[in-house]
């Protein structure tokens, strides 16, 4: 029998669950009655290596890091409480776009050569469609959640999670009854460095961001809070197992992390999204909210 509450989040490559909605799983991995499923659509090739003791796994040496980031993503979602897990189509059916920073700060745009099985290439999208399809006609969630349209910082991967969740809910709106995109509002993750700042005294052994290197999103476009701040340890966990991705750091009430730009970002205890045709006003903390039986 299946659970009554369904959720299944689309991701774009290994650790993106943990960092933008490791919270969200975890807690409703740990409520009753509730089924949780994450999507991976690829391995996360093409990702920068932190540490030098695993640098020979990077596309441009050995190009192993995407097995590699299998038994990452393992142990982070073990440690999320274990949700069920699928890659699109199979591990390795699409391969990590990889992206270029266009501009200042780190947005991201489609890199000038793209491999043939690149994600993020025109011609697949109705097979990736037909293969997240599938998924969703398996599991029925009632919950759907993906990113924003831009991606969060443009990643041509995200963009196409992005437009793939939204034509998998459009294409079943008898299963789907809420669609979200997860963001970090600006407002959020401005308080969040200020009090990270405060706890660590600026002493975290990362850079501070300088205006523009950490995206955000239109606080007042926000529907949906999660309070996730019980579950900082599996969070903390989660993102340590994705040791070639993420760099943890944590200190007396404080833990900040960085990507491979070393750049400081907060543990927050609340993650935020934006529910798709939300009406007026609309204000919730359950994804759940307003879901039938």
């Amino acid at each position: 029998m299946s659970p009554a509450r369904r959720l299944l989040l689309v991701h774009a490559h290994p650790d993106d669950e943990t960092l933008t909605t490791g919270g969200t799983i975890a807690r409703y991995v740990a409520e009753p009655d509730t089924g949780v499923t994450v999507v991976t659509c690829t391995l996360g090739e093409e990702g920068e290596v932190i540490g030098s003791e695993l640098a020979e796994l990077a596309p441009d040496r050995g190009d192993q890091l995407g097995g590699y980031r299998i038994r990452e993503l393992e142990s982070a979602l073990a440690a999320l409480g274990g949700p069920d897990h699928r890659f699109l189509g199979g591990a390795a059916r699409w391969r990590d776009t990889g992206m270029v920073l266009a501009g200042h700060g780190t947005r991201a745009a489609l890199p000038p050569q793209l491999h043939p099985r690149a994600f993020a290439t025109a011609d697949p999208f109705g097979a990736q469609l037909a293969e997240l399809l599938e998924i969703v006609d398996e599991v029925r969630p009632q919950v759907l959640v993906s990113y924003a349209a831009d991606g969060t910082y443009g990643h041509p991967d995200h963009v196409r999670a992005h437009e793939l969740t939204v034509a998998a809910a459009a294409a079943r709106p008898d299963v789907v009854a809420k669609l979200y995109f997860a963001v970090r509002s600006t407002a959020e993750l401005d308080a969040g460095l200020t009090a990270l700042r405060a706890a660590s005294g600026g002493e975290t052994g990362l850079r501070w961001p300088e205006p523009d290197e950490h995206p955000g999103h239109d606080v007042t476009a926000v529907t949906t809070r999660i309070d996730v701040d019980a579950y900082g340890a599996e969070r903390i966990a989660a993102m340590r197992a994705h040791a070639t991705q993420i760099d943890v750091r944590t200190g007396p009430g404080w833990t900040a992390f960085a990507m491979s730009n070393g750049i400081a970002q907060p543990l927050l205890g609340v993650e935020e999204f934006v529910l798709a045709d939300a009406p007026a006003g609309c204000s919730e903390t359950d994804l759940f909210e307003g879901v039938g039986p």
